[in-house]
């Protein structure tokens, strides 16, 4: 069995059709500590021009694309930002705060309000369609990041959250179980036992899981896709043999897993290979990629080189 090591990234990546530069923009306006740190254009893709954008947000890196209008975002996928008023002591101020920043033109999924689990709480889908659930958190126990990726299963997926954190915390082996709470009696059409929330780490990555059996007509797309980037060919294959469930949606080093999310399994040396190269090696690796499904990478090693 190939070998893992222990400095594995996973970093969320998000599909715009062309604003992936102006969202960065306007997210890094609006979180502390945030900047956009890399902007690179792809030439010759099958959306045409598109724009690869890297930044970060409060300590989260991110990376998005504008790669024209084929998947929207839904809130399956959502990001929870955590205010913890023993880390800011600010903190419901600036809850407050980046809440009216990313309501302008927004919609409200949940209002921010005083809620069983919190004082402070509240769902939002940003102009780009991106949903973000703010949250003053109460900050007994283990410290969790600032901001969480957020897996809601629904429809067919429904009922499965805790098999596919358990799946996900075999397959990455610097992982950890975190929470778990479970809806109660009469919560229908939530069922007794199924979850309500969990969170569990993969790689220094936090998500969170939770089941809602509420008729939600959105599921899991590749609007929003987890890329796992990997030092070796053998780290590639591993994951790539681990996860991908769905033969048609393998191409350019994506795949889907059986419960519907998408992920990338990349070479570390890509984003180098991407952001140190002429117009020339960039446009041979570029087209390289757009051939493979499973990526290899002695195969780009060679292109970029020439």
């Amino acid at each position: 069995m190939a070998k893992i090591t222990q400095n594995i990234n996973i970093v969320p990546h998000l599909w715009y059709d062309k604003e992936a530069k102006e969202a960065a923009e306007f997210y890094a306006s609006i979180f502390p500590d945030s900047r956009i740190t890399n902007v690179t254009t792809l030439h010759g893709t099958p959306s045409g021009d598109a724009d690869l954008v890297s930044f970060e947000l409060w300590g989260q890196k991110f990376m998005a694309i504008s790669a024209g209008p084929y998947f929207k975002f839904n809130p399956s996928v959502s990001f929870i930002v955590n205010f913890d008023p023993s880390r800011e002591k600010d903190a419901s101020e600036m809850i407050d705060e980046v809440w009216n920043k990313l309501s302008i033109d927004g919609i409200v999924l949940m209002p921010l309000d005083k809620y069983p689990f919190s004082e402070k709480y509240g769902w939002i889908q940003d102009k780009y369609g991106l949903s973000w659930q703010l949250i003053l958190t109460n900050p007994e126990g283990e410290e969790r990041p600032t901001i969480t990726s957020s897996l809601l299963f629904v429809g067919d997926q429904c009922g499965k959250a805790e098999e596919a954190m358990n799946f996900y915390l075999s397959v990455f082996k610097n992982s950890k179980q975190g929470h778990i709470a479970r809806y109660p009696q009469g919560m229908e059409p939530d069922k007794e036992g199924t979850i309500m929330f969990s969170d569990f780490m993969l790689e220094n990555q936090w998500f969170t899981a939770m089941d809602s059996a509420h008729d939600h007509k959105f599921s899991f797309n590749e609007a929003i896709s987890f890329m796992v980037y990997c030092d070796t060919q053998e780290e590639i294959d591993y994951y790539w043999d681990k996860l991908s469930a769905v033969p048609e949606a393998e191409q350019c080093g994506w795949l889907k897993d059986k419960y519907g999310l998408s992920w990338q399994i990349v070479p570390k040396a890509m984003d180098e290979m991407m952001s140190k190269s002429t117009p020339e090696q960039f446009d041979r690796v570029n087209k390289a990629i757009l051939k493979m499904k499973k990526l290899d990478l002695a195969g780009l090693q060679k292109v970029y080189k020439g």
